[in-house]
């Protein structure tokens, strides 16, 4: 699974209790998107997350 290039958020694990209260593990991915942006001066693919292309910290290339 990928990794979020800016703020480096990935999976989180936890566990999952049902109505009975039997419990199994479980994994929470995040909203990752493979965007083109400008990094360093030059147009390149990064994977990054919803929230920081939301936020405005990734500078699309058009």
């Amino acid at each position: 699974m990928a990794k979020c290039s800016i703020c480096g958020k990935g999976v989180t694990f936890g566990i999952k209790v049902s109505h009975s209260h039997r419990r199994s593990n479980r994994m929470w991915k995040p909203n990752v998107k493979r965007v083109k942006a400008v990094v360093n001066g030059s147009p390149q693919y990064i994977h990054a997350c919803t929230r920081c292309l939301r936020s405005g910290k990734v500078a699309r290339a058009v």
